[in-house]
């Protein structure tokens, strides 16, 4: 079945790809019709993320809630938080700086001498500040966090609910019984949801393609082709820093995230690819309690591909404008890019939200920004896609860290007689033959 959605998926690119070229060159010139076809096609990929936003509430909550409190251990969490915090601060430091690198010798921008005009970028920068992002951490209501689907919020509200039940003991216990079952729950609905991915992928493909064309890929490929470099040096980077660790397990978990990666790519959404991230995380052999705490975390606080392309685009900007930026004023934007994309989460458009918020700060022409717009979807499925990516390997890697990181499920088809799976098991949804299950617990 895992193949098949696979296969389903990369069908659903091809078909995307074929009938959104085919769209824009039956209505060529007509931009009323072209966004209107656009539109419907971009129904399933819509239909698809509402889907997605109804699970992603309950399903971190619920994770996050059960894998603290089967952690047992205040001092454990603290260590792993600690442990993931130190990664995301390294990963997010050497996404800017290749970034910055692969801009400066590639320099995208050089000889298109825009001139500023003093124009609006059209980007709402007005959320993006130390203070207003501290207060946005902390819920005020945590009906209020789950309907708007604040990720980061949720995570505070959750380690809390953890910790105490942590702290009550046994009084605690038939509260995570509870929360087990929403566990399992989700996770069947999750299954559910996944049998659209393909439908979502066609069509987000699709409309993009019908109204954009492949010409914009032609007319902006050097600064889309150049970037895509950079995404897949930073992938190169990342997978060797999880192989110093992982071994070869890492080749084993980049076939395990495999869905995950595509369902971000096509759809330029991480949300998307979360609920299949668990499932496959949970695969590879990472325990609940772990994945449950650190991605969601991660999805907060280790954006690889977003770092990247926020120095990308602002140094390209700034050469855009033939402006030269200084060596020491773009470690500095580096710097102050490295304090802000903390913050991007909550922020629609995020990554065009810190650009613009940046190129402000140090006085570059802000309406710069308009002029990635035509390509921003393009890299931004590069750039989501290296997110995911960037958070299943940090996630992994602190399990490994921990001594916790089990036998990932084997390839076998499921014995006739295998029992269902259990709770206790703790893995997603999969059964296990007898002799399976006893080879796992000695491993």
């Amino acid at each position: 079945m895992r193949n098949r959605l696979t296969a389903f998926i990369l069908i659903g690119m091809l078909l995307g790809a074929v009938v959104g070229f085919a769209t824009n060159m039956w209505v060529a010139g007509d931009k009323v019709l072209a966004k209107d076809i656009a539109g419907h096609f971009h129904l399933l990929a819509d239909i698809f993320l509402h889907l997605i936003k109804m699970i992603i509430a309950p399903l971190v909550f619920s994770t996050l809630v059960a894998g603290i409190a089967h952690m047992g251990d205040s001092a454990a969490l603290g260590r792993i938080g600690g442990r993931a915090l130190a990664w995301f601060i390294i990963a997010s430091l050497i996404s800017l700086t290749l970034g910055l690198i692969f801009v400066n010798f590639f320099a995208p921008g050089e000889g298109l001498n825009l001139v500023r005009s003093g124009a609006e970028s059209g980007v709402n920068t007005e959320g993006l500040n130390f203070r207003d992002f501290i207060l946005h951490v902390f819920p005020t209501s945590m009906v209020g966090a789950m309907a708007e689907n604040s990720i980061l919020q949720i995570v505070v509200f959750s380690l809390f609910v953890g910790v105490a039940l942590t702290a009550i003991g046994e009084k605690g216990k038939p509260i995570v019984t509870v929360i087990e079952a929403m566990v399992e729950l989700m996770l069947q609905v999750t299954g559910y949801v996944m049998r659209v991915a393909p439908l979502a992928v066609f069509g987000a493909l699709a409309s993009a393609i019908t109204t954009e064309g492949l010409g914009v890929l032609k007319t902006f490929g050097e600064l889309v082709g150049e970037f895509y470099l950079s995404l897949f040096a930073l992938w190169v980077l990342l997978c060797c820093a999880g192989a110093v660790f992982l071994g070869r397990r890492m080749i084993r978990l980049l076939r395990y995230v495999r869905e995950p990666l595509l369902i971000a790519f096509s759809t330029a959404s991480s949300e998307a690819a979360y609920p299949k991230m668990l499932e496959q995380l949970d695969r590879f052999g990472v325990p609940r309690r772990i994945y449950s705490f650190v991605l969601p975390l991660g999805y907060s606080f280790n954006l690889d591909g977003s770092m990247m392309y926020s120095t990308f685009a602002t140094i390209f900007i700034a050469q855009a404008y033939g402006i030269d930026l200084p060596i020491a004023t773009q470690i500095t934007i580096l710097l102050v890019l490295m304090v802000t994309s903390k913050g991007i989460a909550a922020v629609p458009r995020a990554s065009l939200v810190v650009v613009a918020a940046t190129l402000g700060q140090f006085d570059l022409p802000v309406e710069g920004v308009a002029f990635v717009l035509a390509v921003d979807h393009f890299m931004d499925m590069g750039r989501t896609a290296t997110n995911v990516l960037g958070n299943a390997i940090a996630t992994s890697v602190i399990t490994k860290w921990e001594g916790m990181l089990e036998v990932e499920e084997p390839d076998y088809v499921p014995h006739p007689k295998a029992p269902a799976q259990t709770a206790a098991h703790g893995r997603a949804g999969l059964a296990l033959a007898p002799d399976m299950v006893e080879d796992e617990r000695q491993g």
